[in-house]
């Protein structure tokens, strides 16, 4: 029998971003929180200090801050007729591990979606006509308005300390920023970080044809800043050490630098390490959450947390396995098309070009995870999807991130990938390149979904989750745009030569190579049950005491990286909580 713990009023599943905000939010109501994290214990101090912190090999390849496949995987097919097998090498994706999640490691770059996106579908119907969308695209609209959620993404910028300079307040169209963006209340709260080398090239050459450069937003401190938690951020020094790694200085965006030293402080909060939840726990007649059973991983042994309310905010792909496994909506069928668990599950599309110049250095070490100088006139909002063939946008940029020889090696491609050749090669093209990259939506489909796997059990005896993923000629025909888009603002640019890596028609999805961390769908936000599985305020439809957080409420993924809506979701649901759920518990509306 499972060991009982004294009842909460909240439990928290997984204590990154998502888990931060609603603890900290919640915590100041006077409820009794408790957070549970699979993982470990992790804060600046000690464990992102410098200097053992910037160990490339650690971190950046053996990938130190990340979960490890035998704690927790998923098994991958492409098609239904595939068998799906476990993911037992990270590659395509990385989730994070231990307190923080994906928000230690993270790049930092923080967006709000384009306006077009909230409202995708009725855009589309409203301009082209229902008729260019593929039979198999599940293309819907957000239940919730960007103008419902500006507040909420302003909020999120002001608490996680982003960098930046806006295009559009209120309005009015500011010069240096994105002209294309949707309307702001207010400026970032702090300025952009500089331009290095390769972002001024960029602008400079975006700005020759025409086009619309600004700085990348990001959660990258440019100066000192405060929240209004009492945080404190210290700015950059460019190291190059985001990705993949905890910032040692206080200056990129996390949860443990904007909100969880003061949580810590909270009387009525704590949190318990090493807890893997499996399973949430429901009432006899299945209306409502009791709690949920976690796994010790020092004593041993399950534990049941009981609790009025439940706030799943663990990564993407862990809240869609515990709402599979705990009975939270009905699961997905891509045969029937009936079901919303596990549904438009989504990933992101990139591609890019590579240009090396002999006598030119660019200094890659000098980097941020945020740098850089981006373009939105081609994003989703800017383009004309019954001419071009596709829905979808991107946007493209430049900006060196770090200068990891291990990792980051750009070299031509006639240069041999081992052996004296690989080595004249490195001494002779280590910082001479530059890069242009894409970063594209991508739609949901009927047969992109997340499921139970009949085959593949964890060491705890619960059916592994099973992704079906393939690309579509979609996003391909989207990604292949871009890359005639980017070509003449390369070869502006008079590189001694150039190579691009974009996919191609027929090309298959390949979870060797990383990608990008974007995972999103599965939970999905509707306006009605039959059509998600979360309501606009992030509410279980099916179970009115469980909130589902975080980019599995995506309904198709944006352009952009998730952590900005995933941010303004988290708030938007805070305050329904707080104002709305609290008083009268009940299915909000």
């Amino acid at each position: 029998m499972a060991r009982q713990e004294k009842k909460k009023d909240v439990v928290i599943v997984g204590l990154g971003w998502t888990g931060s905000i609603m603890g900290m939010e919640l915590a100041q109501e006077g409820l009794e929180i408790v957070a549970l994290e699979r993982g470990h214990d992790q804060n600046t101090v000690p464990n992102f200090q410098y200097p053992q912190m910037i160990d490339e090999l650690k971190y950046g390849v053996r990938l130190g801050m990340m979960q490890k496949p035998r704690q927790s995987t998923l098994t991958i097919r492409r098609n239904l007729e595939e068998s799906a097998l476990p993911y037992r090498s990270l590659g395509s994706f990385l989730p994070g591990n231990g307190v923080g999640g994906a928000g230690t490691h993270w790049n930092g770059l923080n967006w709000r979606p384009m306006l077009a996106e909230y409202k995708l579908r009725t855009h589309v119907e409203q301009n082209w006509g229902a008729g260019i969308i593929p039979e198999d695209m599940q293309l819907m609209d957000y239940p919730v308005t960007y103008e419902e959620l500006e507040p909420h993404f302003a909020r999120f910028e002001r608490v996680a300390g982003i960098s930046g300079i806006a295009g559009n307040i209120n309005g009015q169209i500011m010069e240096g920023g994105n002209p294309f963006e949707a309307p702001r209340s207010s400026d970032y709260p702090m300025p952009p970080m500089p331009y290095t080398y390769d972002g001024h090239k960029f602008a400079e050459a975006a700005k020759s044809l025409g086009l619309h450069p600004f700085a990348r937003p990001g959660g990258i401190a440019s100066t000192s800043y405060v929240n209004e938690y009492g945080m404190q951020m210290g700015p950059c020094n460019h190291c190059g050490f985001c990705e993949r790694y905890g910032c040692y200085q206080y200056s990129k965006s996390s949860p443990q630098t904007a909100i969880l030293d003061a949580l810590r402080k909270k009387p009525n909060f704590s949190y318990r390490t090493q807890a893997e939840v499996l399973r949430v726990e429901m009432a006899e007649d299945g209306k409502t959450a009791t709690g949920v059973t976690y796994f010790d991983e020092v004593a041993q042994e399950e534990v049941f947390q009981p609790a009025d309310l439940v706030i799943l905010a663990a990564y993407q792909l862990h809240n869609v396995h515990l709402m599979l496994l705990s009975g939270i909506g009905q699961p997905y069928d891509p045969r029937t098309g009936q079901g919303v668990t596990g549904k438009n599950y989504a990933y992101q599309m990139n591609g890019g070009y590579t240009l090396f110049y002999e006598n030119e250095v660019f200094n890659p070490f000098i980097g941020t995870g945020a740098n850089g100088t981006s373009i939105d006139d081609y994003g989703i909002g800017q383009i004309d999807f019954g001419k071009e063939g596709f829905i979808g946008g991107s946007y493209i940029s430049a900006g060196q991130s770090n200068g990891q020889p291990i990792r980051s090696m750009p070299l031509p491609a006639d240069v041999p990938a081992w052996g004296p050749g690989w080595k004249e090669g490195i001494k002779k093209w280590y910082g001479h390149s530059m890069s242009i990259g894409s970063h594209g939506s991508h739609m949901s489909y009927r047969n992109n979904y997340l499921d139970l796997d009949p085959t593949y059990k964890d060491r705890h005896g619960r059916p592994l989750m099973r992704m079906t993923f393939n690309w579509h000629d979609n996003e391909v025909r989207m990604t292949q745009f871009m890359r005639e888009k980017i070509r003449p603002i390369a070869e502006a640019l008079k590189p001694d030569s150039m190579q691009d890596a974009f996919k191609k028609q027929g090309q298959m999805y390949d979870v060797r190579p990383y990608q990008t961390t974007h995972n999103t769908g599965g939970s999905i936000m509707s306006e009605t049950p039959d059509q998600g599985a979360v309501n606009k305020f992030s509410q279980a439809w099916d179970k009115h005491n469980v909130f589902v957080m975080g980019a599995g409420n995506f309904v198709q993924n944006t352009q952009y990286n998730p952590t900005g809506l995933v941010g303004g979701l988290a708030y938007h649901t805070a305050q329904a909580v707080r104002t709305q759920y609290l008083s009268n518990p009940r299915p909000l509306v």
